[in-house]
């Protein structure tokens, strides 16, 4: 059974995500709620849970500005926002959980299922990451927290090479020829990186502009990355490619 502690300055959200996680997820238990930052801190050293579930705007003290007081942050957190572009995208990058208001059920569960029931979290790393992100501003991101089988890695944005689809998984390849195998597939890299920096060559392959050494003429063509792979780029990307390359 995992415990849970929910934190949102609404009652009505409280109340709603209490009785989803009552229909939905029994394994869980909500053993208390917070209305802000400062309650929230104090019910997390008192009841010790083993997920937080944490509403990022708050008047006063908001989410983010609680994490950053607690001494202890061992436990699964799991957001909870209405959209927020720059605040999902830092949320992404630091490898969270996150729910969009009004929450869905199968999003929810999913959320859940990927709870660590055995151990104890602790996110510290994780939030280092967000917070850092966070003071560069939506632009200038430039840490990533990756899932790994092990667990998760963290890596600086601009030491990412290429990332190529291994069935659910997906390879990706650093400087120094280092490689991690990450638990994700490449559609969310995709999706989490954008079209700023990276660019999807091919159904296999996402690619980040900056170590593009060459490009090789073709149908669709080619281009040399700097550690020496060589990839094919797809006839509806060529164009794209060619944009980004010639900014």
């Amino acid at each position: 059974m995992l415990t849970a502690l929910i934190i949102d300055d609404e009652e009505k959200g409280r109340m709603v995500l209490r009785q989803k996680l009552a229909d939905h997820c029994p394994e869980v238990e909500v053993i208390g709620e917070a209305d802000g930052g400062a309650d929230g801190k104090s019910k997390i050293e008192i009841l010790r849970p083993n997920v937080v579930f944490l509403d990022i705007e708050m008047p006063g003290i908001n989410g983010f500005d609680m994490l950053n007081n607690l001494t202890e942050k061992n436990f699964h957190l799991i957001f909870t926002t209405a959209y927020n572009q720059y605040a999902i995208k830092a949320i992404k990058f630091a490898a969270f959980d996150y729910l969009l208001k009004p929450i869905d059920i199968e999003e929810l569960k999913a959320a859940i299922s990927r709870i660590p029931i055995v151990k104890a979290v602790d996110v510290s790393a994780q939030l280092e990451v967000l917070s850092y992100n966070s003071q560069k501003g939506i632009r200038n991101f430039n840490k990533i927290a990756i899932p790994t089988l092990e667990g998760i890695s963290f890596f600086e944005l601009n030491e990412l090479i290429h990332l190529d689809a291994d069935s659910n998984y997906t390879l990706l390849y650093f400087t120094e020829n280092r490689k991690i195998l990450a638990s994700k597939t490449l559609k969310e890299f995709e999706d989490q990186l954008g079209e700023e920096q990276f660019i999807r060559l091919h159904n296999s392959h996402l690619v980040n502009i900056r170590y593009i050494s060459r490009y090789i003429k073709g149908e669709g063509g080619q281009v040399v990355m700097a550690n020496g792979k060589i990839i094919d780029v797809s006839r509806r990307k060529k164009a794209d490619l060619m944009k980004m390359l010639l900014q």
